[in-house]
């Protein structure tokens, strides 16, 4: 089959299936006569394969050193087993960085909604609590701008 067809196949571009042959993840294919590309079942189950696992965040590298295992004759399981528990540990981080920036957001939008909104200065508003973090990292309150509750 030619690149389009491989393309259409797995739902890859075919400058991404050419980046992956630049890369070694893809074999260089065979030529036929008029130098087109020409790629056989293998191709298209370990474009499959490449495919699925760079969809599940799995870096190039790690894709790669599983392929090399495997054309040597060595199962890669124990090692895909090890990356996918990487990043799992790597999603939970930073679902974790994603909840504390959410309680910030509520706390500045939560005390912003408080102060005046004509402040053009920005001295007076929620555009101090904002500029406050930044240097803190911690939503700060002036006194003298902070409403009672």
């Amino acid at each position: 089959m030619f690149i389009r067809e491989l393309s259409k196949i797995i739902g890859v571009s075919t400058k991404t299936i050419r980046y992956y042959e630049s890369v070694g993840l893809m074999p260089l294919p065979q030529r036929d006569t008029n130098n087109y590309r020409r790629y056989s079942f293998n191709d298209v189950e370990r474009l499959r394969f490449i495919s699925s696992a760079r969809s599940l965040g799995l870096p190039i590298k790690s894709i790669s050193e599983f392929l090399i295992a495997r054309n040597k004759g060595i199962a890669p399981c124990d090692e895909v087993l090890r990356k996918l528990v990487q990043k799992l540990d790597e999603i939970d981080r930073r679902i974790a960085d994603m909840l504390a920036l959410r309680e910030i957001l509520v706390d500045i939008h939560h005390e912003g909604a408080k102060l005046p909104r004509n402040d053009v200065q920005g001295e007076n508003c929620v555009c101090y609590l904002i500029k406050t973090y930044h240097k803190s990292g911690q939503v700060v309150i002036k006194k003298e701008i902070a409403s009672d509750d």
